[in-house]
């Protein structure tokens, strides 16, 4: 189980921080002098939602399947459900990202948003920082029902993993988004599709058939 737990994890948080992967390659791109710690101040934020929210799905979840018999057989459909719906709208998303950054290309648009380099838009502020927290985050709540097999211990090292890739990719797109610009977002929203799309249907066919 543990290296089935690490690997699965790992794959959960780079599929569920795509968002904070686009987020954070236009938060660089806004801020284009930011200095690593403002970098590690951003990235942790959506590393730190990235953790509680599985946590707090985990908990739910867990209380529901101990008090209600019947709803334990359900843990994998409601999993394969909701990854298809997030993995899928991640990747109608990317695609619609790809085609109006093609489109943009052909009208000659493509640096319309990076016309200083100075940090033309305005800072990101706390307030706005949390409400970026919350939004790229919100779809970790339902890797609760992914994880509700797992005991406490299991659960929390699940969410540290999907915390600390989360940091990672973070990193990864705050300095992308300060040196290359916005190329790399709608293909990382198709990853991260395709990869939440596949775990769902890895949770399905193991609590089903197995």
């Amino acid at each position: 189980m543990g290296f089935e737990l690490i690997l699965t994890s790992a794959l959960l948080g780079a599929g569920l921080a795509m968002d904070a992967f686009s987020v954070s390659i236009a938060n660089g791109l806004a801020d284009r002098n930011m200095k690593t710690g403002r970098m590690l101040t951003i990235a942790g934020t959506f590393a730190a939602f990235q953790f509680a929210m599985p946590m707090i799905g985990w908990f739910v979840v867990r209380r529901m399947a101990e008090t209600f018999e019947w709803f334990s057989p359900l843990i994998p459909w409601i999993a394969l459900v909701l990854l298809l719906f997030i993995g899928g709208g991640l990747l109608k998303d990317g695609i619609e990202e790809l085609k109006e950054s093609k489109a943009a290309e052909a009208s000659g648009e493509s640096d319309a948003g990076a016309e200083s380099d100075d940090g033309g838009a305005e800072k990101l502020g706390a307030l706005m920082l949390f409400g970026q927290g919350v939004a790229t985050s919100i779809d970790a709540l339902s890797v609760g029902f992914t994880t509700a097999s797992y005991n406490a211990a299991q659960a929390l090292v699940s969410s540290l993993i999907i915390g600390v890739v989360t940091l990672a990719i973070c990193m990864a797109g705050l300095r992308i988004g300060r040196r290359l610009g916005e190329m790399l977002a709608g293909k990382a929203s198709i990853l991260g599709g395709v990869i939440l799309i596949a775990i769902g249907l890895e949770i399905w066919i193991r609590g089903v058939f197995f």
